[in-house]
């Protein structure tokens, strides 16, 4: 496997011929299935425990399980996979403004970026520590310390990692995103947290910003609020992290496939078309030129594009690969979300956030 900018899944090696509409159809079931009962969610608990897009790989899983696709759907597959997510990153440049990223203070603002860069750094240390390969390391670490599964689904293609590794990030990195929501507000009376404290601490350690407000609305208004905007300013991070892990992607050690190969990225994969195309629309966003009725519909585009290459990526997944790393994902998950609370917590002490 080279480095280059697309997640690799089993059903790529059939990618050569044929349509894609029975393959993309499949997913396009899968994605209607996972979209309708996050809506379930919705309806009954006000906001959903497990996102659609964590649902879409966890019914893709289930349904290679019981049915191995033959040849004649893995061509659409593996376009939803790679393509459709390629295009999905890209769309999610229309999501971000430099105003929102200098409206939070720049103290603030230093301190959501050097917790970003710690989260990750420790992360990729801990991951490695136990034994997990580079690139799931990535993934686990940009989860942990941006915006969980969007985070590991942007990073995925631009670092070429596997399909069993995305689908094992993000399905271990779920669970325990709806634990740290359920735990966090503990932190109030144990640590003797203010509301201004407490939703910075949200802000900074949960995973998406439906659970930001799920772990501060108990807790009072002023947290949510604070929450919600460190929340934000913690998302807008994504960008020049999967910019600068698309430039870092080529001097990772090679993996699978890539072992064999042995050979060098050309200079046209250092930088891949949707990352350009991603610095591109955030920054007509940013200048203005991305009109403002026009944001929420591309964000919503991205994010059912986003769901539909899951559902794609768990197509291409062998449970049995999942049983064998899940013991490891969870602990490293759980090391990194810790030292993820301790890092937020120095930084209110140490900004005297009050």
């Amino acid at each position: 496997m080279s480095p280059d900018a697309s997640p690799k899944t089993p059903p790529a090696e059939a990618a050569g011929t044929g349509s894609v509409l029975p393959g993309l159809g499949l997913c396009l079931a899968i994605t209607a299935v996972a979209v309708a009962a996050q809506a379930l969610e919705e309806h009954v608990f006000s906001h959903p425990y497990v996102e659609a897009l964590v649902l879409a790989i966890l019914i893709g899983i289930a349904v290679r399980s019981a049915w191995a696709p033959p040849a004649r759907f893995r061509v659409g597959i593996a376009f939803s996979a790679k393509q459709l997510l390629e295009v999905a990153v890209v769309l999610l440049g229309a999501s971000l403004s430099l105003g929102a990223i200098l409206a939070s203070g720049p103290a603030l603002l230093a301190g959501i970026v050097a917790t970003v860069v710690l989260g990750i750094g420790a992360s990729v240390l801990i991951c490695r520590g136990l034994g997990l390969p580079m690139r799931m390391a990535i993934l686990v670490a940009c989860g942990n310390a941006i915006c969980g599964n969007s985070a590991i689904a942007a990073v995925a293609p631009v670092i070429g990692a596997e399909a069993r590794d995305v689908a094992a990030a993000i399905a271990f990195t779920a669970v325990l995103g709806v634990l740290m929501v359920l735990g966090l507000p503990l932190f109030v009376p144990l640590v003797g947290l203010s509301d201004n404290q407490y939703g910075v601490l949200a802000g900074l350690t949960v995973y998406a910003v439906p659970q930001v407000l799920a772990a501060t609305v108990p807790v009072g208004l002023l947290a949510t609020q604070v929450g919600t905007l460190v929340k934000l300013v913690r998302v807008l991070m994504l960008g020049p992290v999967v910019v600068a892990f698309s430039l870092i992607a080529p001097r990772l050690p090679p993996e699978g496939a890539a072992r064999a190969a042995g050979h060098r990225p050309g200079l046209a994969k250092l930088v891949p078309w949707f990352i350009i195309g991603f610095l591109v629309l955030a920054t007509g966003r940013s200048l203005g030129l991305v009109p403002d009725p026009a944001v929420k519909p591309l964000t919503q585009l991205a994010g059912f594009l986003t769901v539909l290459s899951m559902a794609a990526l768990g197509l291409g997944v062998d449970v049995r690969v999942l049983a064998r790393v899940g013991g490891r994902v969870t602990l490293a998950v759980t090391g990194s979300l810790a030292v993820l609370v301790a890092v937020s917590l120095a930084l209110i002490r140490a900004l005297g956030i009050a």
